[in-house]
């Protein structure tokens, strides 16, 4: 693997890559490795911060103007540029991250997919014009730019994310300050990399790296911040939400708790599937990872048998070293925490499989714990009501559809949830009974298209714009309606 343990990775503002103003810097560490540095990233401040905000704010007007048939290129340039790096960043995707390097590789050209459909489609996201009785009088609204906006990303998809948050904003004549996740922080790099070598102006994109603590403040705050768009945990984002200002948009993706629910007509060999890769896939760190299975008390210990076997089956590793099933936890922190909700889950429900953290030759050096299963889980439990963001999934019983809905439904959060059943009239009752803004018949919780909206309800969201798809542009660009006569 490349070396870039003594790599000092620097900020990009204004058009330069610059270290930050306090000098200092914190290693990225592989979570599969932990003696294995991938780079040292700086620890940036409020100054820093400030500066890129001042640099997004005097790049607008020009950016603004630009013709988008040149944004456009841009754009598309960009996006080459990650398919020809592709494989190089999917491997420090993998070290800095955990998920597998196949996995890594297919979140890299999707991200150069998402740059390409925003450059086509923001080339076409106007306004309207409106009939009226005056003849002699032409009304048409027109889409316009915000100014200067602030993506906030988190670590789990460290390019993705991030790419479909930009690469709108830019299109539609936003610049942009990003603010990666210091636990994945070089992909936000590569991604900035990726714009930078394909021609943005100096200030229309700008990198800034550190702790939230330090910097959130400074780019949520700030005057010119006409937009936050936010990826994270709902408490972050109601932090970020209360403190922008007044006309300042915010787009917020926050957590989940979401429902499986198995019906009694389901096939559980499906069933099952559905339920591992929901819920196992990325070591369960998705925030629309299946969390909750709720399944028929007629099938439940049939289907309960075949996901513990199942579950006992998958495999875990290194994600350079093979497609394994599941591979470490993000930070040591994500480990602490999955592993205290295993503790509490052993104390509120019944223990199936599980839960136990690897130290092995292969794993020594690493943060493993392997999928839990937890039966005769109730509605009042924490491992039922709070997000883990890990490999860990709550089973509990249901009395039929009307009971699963009930159960589903009783949760603060709303962002994804799945059916799985053969009887079309449950399927079709599901879609509009279900308080979820993303929902799947016989498909994984997980995953999204790039040009269908993608967003929750409840505490899952602010519930205000979508992000991805053609909707994901309405974010960045403000409404005027123009009188014109004679």
């Amino acid at each position: 693997m490349d070396d870039l343990s003594q790599q000092a990775f620097m900020n990009h503002i204004g058009g330069a890559w610059v270290p930050s103003a306090t000098g200092r810097t914190a290693p990225n560490i592989n979570p599969a490795d932990t003696s294995d540095v991938v780079g040292l990233f700086p620890l940036s401040d409020a100054e820093d911060a400030g500066r890129a905000v001042a640099a997004a704010d005097a790049a607008f007007a020009a950016w603004r103007d630009m013709p988008i048939s040149k944004r456009a290129a841009i754009l598309f340039r960009a996006a080459q540029y990650l398919e020809d790096h592709a494989d190089a960043f999917a491997r420090e995707l993998t070290r800095e991250e955990g998920k597998s390097l196949n996995l890594a590789k297919d979140e890299v050209m999707r991200s150069a997919q998402t740059i390409r459909f925003y450059a086509v489609e923001g080339q076409s996201f106007t306004g309207e014009t409106f009939v009226n009785d005056d003849p002699d009088m032409v009304v048409y609204s027109q889409r316009e730019p915000l100014g200067v906006v602030t993506v906030i990303s988190p670590w789990n998809f460290p390019i993705s994310i991030p790419a479909r948050k930009i690469a709108p904003a830019l299109i539609a004549g936003n610049t942009v300050v990003f603010k990666p996740s210091s636990d994945a922080p070089l992909s936000g790099y590569r991604l900035t990399e990726a714009f930078v070598q394909a021609g943005l102006p100096a200030g229309v994109l700008n990198l800034v790296i550190g702790p939230a603590s330090a910097v959130g403040p400074a780019i949520t705050s700030a005057r010119a911040v006409r937009a936050i768009s936010f990826t994270g945990s709902t408490a972050a984002g109601e932090q970020i939400h209360r403190s922008a200002g007044l006309t300042t948009r915010t787009q917020m993706e926050l957590g989940g708790k979401n429902p499986l629910i198995v019906l009694a007509d389901a096939d559980l060999d499906r069933a099952v599937d559905l339920a591992v890769k929901g819920g196992f896939s990325l070591s369960g760190q998705a925030c629309t990872g299946t969390s909750r299975v709720l399944v028929d008390a007629r099938v439940r210990q049939a289907f309960t048998d075949k996901l513990v076997a199942r579950v006992k089956t998958l495999t875990i590793g290194n994600g350079l070293d093979g497609n394994f099933d599941l591979g470490p936890l993000a930070t040591r922190k994500q480990l602490d925490n999955v592993l205290s909700y295993i503790a509490i889950g052993k104390q509120e429900a019944t223990h199936l499989c599980g839960g136990d953290v690897l130290t092995g030759p292969g794993f020594e050096r690493g943060y493993y714990v392997t999928p839990a299963l937890f039966t005769d889980v109730t509605q009042q439990m924490r491992i039922a009501r709070e997000e883990i963001f890990g490999p860990v999934i709550a089973l509990i019983e249901v009395d039929g559809y009307d009971d699963a809905i009930a159960k589903a439904n009783d949760t603060e959060y709303g962002l994804s949830a799945a059916i799985a059943t053969t009887d079309a009239r449950y399927a079709h009752r599901f879609a509009r009974d279900i308080q979820a803004g993303t929902v799947k018949i016989n498909r994984t919780t997980t995953g999204n298209l790039i040009n269908a909206p993608f967003g929750g309800l409840k505490h899952s969201s602010t519930s205000t714009f979508r992000e991805s798809g053609r909707v994901g542009l309405e974010f960045y660009t403000q409404i005027k309606t123009i009188y014109r006569a004679g």
